[in-house]
């Protein structure tokens, strides 16, 4: 099976700092793949490498097994890769819809929208209010409502509900349950499964272990700089992970990917 989004021998460098060491990386097709490492490790630098927001200095990414080069976040949301990053990037002040559409508002049909630049409001609440409700979030009464009047995990459900909105190919999930309480974590978690569900694969960042063992097919282990090895959940245990992520365990020959 070809996977969806893959790198090979990502290299990155800051002056003397190798932040990725000919770094590898697979994303299947409908999977939910967890990547833990220290602070540290690289795993900023890695997703960064392969959502367009840094350039590698060697080594490849390829999506749906050809090869790209993304100049900037921008394209790779543009050729199907969303980001959700900790800092949620959202504006407190606009609506939901709003923020939905953020950089890529509807115009009106006809000559209103394209020599007078009006937003269709009516069609970009309704495709808001469609796709929140799709994915069980309309707790939310008013798509128009400000932001920094929701909670803080209707927020991160908002910018999940956005990226899946417009991620057709891959979506890569910063931490999402970090800033969380238990049941607002509960009901991230239940979003995330839900929308790999629909077929959309997930990369999933973490160091929540419980979260990253409920919800992850394979688990990506990063250190210094490059991937250690993947394993299965189902095999291993939490302890082992993190064992294999500071260096206290080796992991078995067979999973070592160098």
């Amino acid at each position: 099976m070809e996977p969806v989004l893959k790198g090979v021998g990502l290299t990155k460098r800051y002056g003397k700092v190798v932040a990725l060491d000919r770094c590898d990386f697979e994303l299947m097709p409908g999977e939910i793949l967890a990547v833990i490492g220290d602070n540290g490790a690289g795993k900023s630098t890695l997703i960064k490498a392969l959502s367009g927001a840094v350039s590698p200095d060697a080594g490849q990414v390829y999506l749906e097994g050809k090869p790209v080069k993304f100049g900037s976040p921008t394209a790779a949301r543009d050729a199907g890769i969303e980001t959700v990053y900790q800092t949620l990037a959202v504006s407190p002040a606009l609506s939901i819809a709003d923020n939905m559409f953020m950089g890529r508002e509807l115009r009106k049909p006809g000559i209103m929208g394209s020599v007078f630049k009006q937003l269709d409001k009516p069609a970009m609440a309704n495709f808001a209010r469609d796709k929140l409700t799709e994915l069980g979030l309309m707790t939310i009464q008013d798509i128009n409502q400000a932001v920094e009047t929701l909670s803080g995990g209707q927020r991160q459900g908002v910018a999940v509900a956005r990226a899946a909105a417009f991620g057709s190919k891959v979506i890569i999930l910063d931490e999402p349950t970090a800033a969380l309480g238990v049941k607002e974590s509960r009901k991230v978690l239940e979003l995330i499964l839900d929308v790999r569900s629909r077929g959309i694969p997930i990369i999933l960042i973490s160091h929540n272990m419980p979260h990253v063992f409920e919800v992850a097919n394979r688990i990506h282990v990063h250190r210094l700089g490059r991937r250690l090895c993947v394993v299965d959940p189902k095999d291993y245990t939490m302890s082992d992970a993190v064992a294999f992520m500071t260096g206290a365990k080796e992991p078995p020959s067979e999973t070592v990917m160098a």
